[in-house]
């Protein structure tokens, strides 16, 4: 049987990067924390960048996860895949001065194994969040939300009996 693992989700971005802390043991899932980093919006891009390396080196440091999941940027969209790949770099630096192992999936990739469905909004992705994690209101904003969808489908790809997303639901999850 293996350890509990607790994986930090980050959903990246200059305006606001979600991160939601998520303990993985077995095929039970259990949100542990989660928020968002809010850079001042008149902030350069330089200060923004450094607000968010610094509060999720800080997440890090506090919440001492095992493995980061990030989520990538959406190719075809070249303005937002700059920003967020800007963002998603600082993500990537504190995670790996921590020395933790990272991994990055692509939004459809998220919301495929979070709703089914690789198109789904935010307030689908919320709503399945809060089903699967047995929250009693859908995390908030909703960049926390879409942060522990990341960690989520980190958590179950990386190993979980449920192997695809069809098999997912609350009977296949052992929910607090």
């Amino acid at each position: 049987m293996s350890r509990p693992v607790t994986i930090l989700g980050i959903d990246p971005a200059l305006t606001c990067t979600g991160y939601g802390l998520l303990r993985a043991d077995g095929n039970r899932y259990e949100a542990i924390d989660f928020g968002a980093i809010s850079p001042p919006p008149q902030a350069s891009i330089a200060e923004r960048l450094l607000r968010i390396h610094e509060a999720l080196s800080d997440v890090i440091r506090d919440a001492h996860p095992d493995e980061v999941a990030v989520e990538d940027f959406i190719v075809g969209h070249v303005r937002a895949a700059v920003a967020v790949g800007e963002a998603r770099a600082a993500a990537l630096l504190a995670a790996a001065e921590a020395g933790l192992p990272t991994a990055l999936y692509k939004p459809s990739e998220v919301k495929q194994f979070v709703t089914s469905y690789g198109r789904g909004g935010k307030d689908q992705v919320a709503m399945m969040v809060q089903a699967l994690l047995n929250l009693t209101e859908p995390p908030q904003p909703p960049d926390a939300a879409d942060a522990l969808a990341v960690a989520l489908c980190h958590a179950l790809k990386r190993g979980s009996p449920v192997s695809t997303h069809s098999a997912l639901s609350s009977r296949h999850l052992a929910l607090p």
